[in-house]
């Protein structure tokens, strides 16, 4: 740099710092002093004194990973920028298309559809369901189970247990059933009227219903025990007469109507059908 030919000198006040600020009022705004005793410089701002040697940076960010505070701002890049400049958010929303509407779809997850929703005909829906059969193992359903074909269910598939109460309503058979082994409920066999033995006195229980009691003593009808549909049949298996006593209300004698206690006759059959748990009505061979 060349040395300029002219050069205009700047004014420095000069003297103690008791002395330069006792007499402030003749610095210029902006002019330095020195502080002869200090050794400092000083710059007038405003009616002060202010330390030019040093600068108070605390509220200052550091250039390289610098953090802010509060809401910092920057220029807004121009629309289609690809560089490093910082984006902000003006940036951005303008960047997003404004076609891309999100407000009528559904989500990918536990979608919920409204109006008529249509999927891809599949040409052999059973196909493509028999060729994931064996993928659902152990499954629990809940709710309704529908179908416009038949269902079809593997031998051994349905084992005890595995329906719940109520679990089939509305069922409807096109073609007959055809089992193999035994069929029994509760009771057992259903090809069989359950024989229940007694070798002395004894009085009838809800479970006896549907039952033949191979009796040997008096036989006793309690009242309030059976329901309407009932029947037990008994069966005198003795070389004499038996008595069968009724606490039930009323027992009727299908043969009079009359309503009493009744005596089988040696090797006799009675059958008694509850109407409620009150009524029964009673018939068979050798009764009396």
């Amino acid at each position: 740099m060349p040395t300029p030919t002219n050069r205009t000198p700047v004014r420095v006040a000069r003297g103690t710092y008791s002395n330069l600020n006792t007499n402030k009022a003749d610095i210029q705004e902006g002019e330095i002093c020195y502080a002869t005793d200090q050794d400092k410089l000083y710059v007038k701002e405003g009616s002060n004194l202010v330390d030019a040697s040093t600068t108070d940076i605390s509220a200052k960010a550091n250039l390289a990973g610098p953090t802010f505070t509060g809401v910092p701002t920057a220029p807004t890049a121009s629309s289609g920028t690809n560089t490093t400049q910082l984006a902000t958010t003006a940036f951005v929303t303008a960047a997003i298309p404004a076609a891309v509407d999100i407000s009528g779809k559904a989500n990918i997850a536990s979608p919920t559809f409204t109006g008529t929703v249509a999927i891809p005909n599949i040409a052999n829906l059973e196909t493509a369901v028999t060729a994931n059969t064996a993928k659902v193992t152990n499954a629990t359903h809940t709710g309704d189970v529908t179908g416009s074909t038949a269902l079809t269910i593997a031998t051994g598939a349905v084992e005890t247990g595995m329906i719940a109460d109520d679990a089939v309503t509305s069922a409807k058979l096109d073609t007959n059933i055809v089992l193999t082994g035994t069929v029994s409920d509760s009771k057992g066999d259903l090809r069989k009227i359950i024989q229940n033995t007694q070798s002395s006195t004894y009085t009838l229980v809800a479970a006896d219903a549907g039952k033949h009691i191979i009796a040997s003593g008096t036989v006793t009808v309690p009242n309030s025990v059976f329901a309407a549909g009932d029947a037990v049949t008994i069966v005198n298996n003795t070389a004499s007469d038996l008595t069968i006593t009724k606490t039930i209300t009323t027992m009727y004698l299908s043969s009079d109507g009359t309503s009493a206690n009744r005596t089988l006759a040696t090797r006799g059959m009675a059958t008694i059908l509850f109407t409620s748990g009150t009524v029964a009505y009673i018939s068979g061979a050798g009764l009396s």
